[in-house]
């Protein structure tokens, strides 16, 4: 993005997921970038850079879009691209991915076999004491899995042992207010 933004072929911003790391979003902040985030899944990232006429995208697990080069993700695509910069701006890629400090983040799948109400009193007592614990400097996810069984809590912040703490005091309250089979 540093790359593209410095040569006016960024057309926009970038969209990210859900789960996308919150030093990824404050690294294209401070570059004035704009970054959104979408529902998990390629087919939401892609519907929203659609939307908004927007050409780079992707989430964590590496699936990457690059729409001026391929409509769906393509890691030999992605890496051509992160090549082209590296050459282009004569730089090494430690030095290259030095702007973003990846914040800790913690996920904890809670299995369940039947999804609690994520908005009864105590899971919502427990995210907002993580919330507040957080501040600024953190954010908490809680959501069903589309694939499986589980309820996916994730903390992120700029403490590990803190995130993982809270992580686990979410996932705890989620567990408790699951149905018994």
């Amino acid at each position: 993005t540093q790359y593209k933004s410095g040569r006016n072929e960024l057309q926009g911003g970038v969209v990210g997921t859900q789960m996308s790391n919150l030093g990824l979003q404050r690294a294209l902040e401070q570059q004035n970038i704009p970054f959104v985030r979408a529902a998990v899944g390629d087919r939401h990232v892609l519907a929203m850079l659609e939307n908004r006429g927007w050409r780079i995208g992707g989430e964590g697990s590496g699936h990457i879009l690059c729409l001026d080069s391929a409509s769906t993700g393509d890691g030999i695509v992605s890496a051509l691209h992160v090549l082209t910069a590296i050459v282009s701006l004569e730089l090494d890629l430690n030095r290259l991915k030095q702007g973003m400090r990846k914040f800790p983040q913690e996920l904890v799948n809670v299995r369940c076999s039947q999804v609690p109400d994520l908005q009864s009193e105590s899971i919502l007592r427990a995210v907002h004491s993580a919330e507040s614990r957080l501040g600024e400097s953190g954010r908490v996810l809680l959501r069903p899995s589309g694939t499986e069984p589980v309820v996916r809590v994730m903390v992120e912040g700029e403490e590990r042992r803190q995130v993982k703490q809270l992580a686990q005091e979410i996932a705890d309250a989620v567990h408790r207010a699951a149905p018994m089979d």
